[in-house]
């Protein structure tokens, strides 16, 4: 679907999928960033950025979660770490780690997300596949299509629901800030985990080690 702009109106009626209150989140994030919070900067239309970024053109906070810690590290660490043909380890490098962590979050309100998770959900949205599995090179559509998603979608949908392209059996979401209640993402308390700490990279080795990647040396 790529170079093929929004139609006028929604074809279908889209799903809406409830996350309940006290749902565990996972968030990978710059550790500058408090855990619950929504980044703030919008993406620029056409470079960099991600899937479903704020632009100028639709400001709004976003905050991206993982239904798993799985889901949460792989759609972010993995994005751009290919196998190389041979039976060793991907290695990722250690600047993807570079002031990141792993927080764990929970919902303190239900939050109602227009899934994209189904072949039906995605042609409600005048859609297919590509909308989530698409490579970044195609982001500034993606966040296009988000924009229009979102405003055929107000003021219910409080955010998206996709499959993760890096673990496809689980979820992904963002949450949109200025449809959720202040406060929607809490700690759990559980501390945080932080990649550059000797700990840190233990654990997200054990993660990665079923998927084949690990922590460049």
């Amino acid at each position: 679907m790529v170079n093929t702009r929004p139609p006028g109106a929604l074809p279908g009626t889209p799903g809406r999928e409830t996350l309940a209150e006290g749902t565990g989140l996972f968030r990978l994030h710059a550790a500058h960033r408090p855990a619950g919070s929504f980044n703030p900067v919008p993406a620029h239309p056409f470079y960099g950025g991600g899937r479903f970024d704020a632009t100028d053109h639709d400001p709004y906070g976003y905050a991206y979660l993982g239904l798993t810690a799985a889901s949460a590290v792989c759609e972010s660490l993995l994005r751009s770490v290919p196998f190389d043909g041979a039976a060793t380890p991907r290695l990722l490098p250690r600047s993807a780690l570079r002031g990141r962590r792993l927080s764990f979050l929970r919902l303190t309100a239900d939050v109602t997300l227009v899934p994209l998770l189904s072949g039906r959900d995605l042609a409600a949205v005048a859609q297919d596949t590509w909308l989530t599995q698409t490579e970044a090179a195609h982001y500034p559509f993606t966040r296009h299509w988000g924009h229009w998603i979102r405003e055929n979608t107000a003021p219910w949908a409080q955010g998206f629901l996709w499959p993760s392209k890096r673990e496809p059996a689980d979820h992904v979401a963002v949450l949109f800030a200025d449809r959720c209640p202040a406060g929607v993402l809490e700690e759990t308390g559980l501390p945080p985990v932080d990649f550059e700490a000797p700990e840190g990279e233990e654990w997200l080795n054990t993660l990665l080690e079923p998927y084949l990647a690990r922590v460049a040396p």
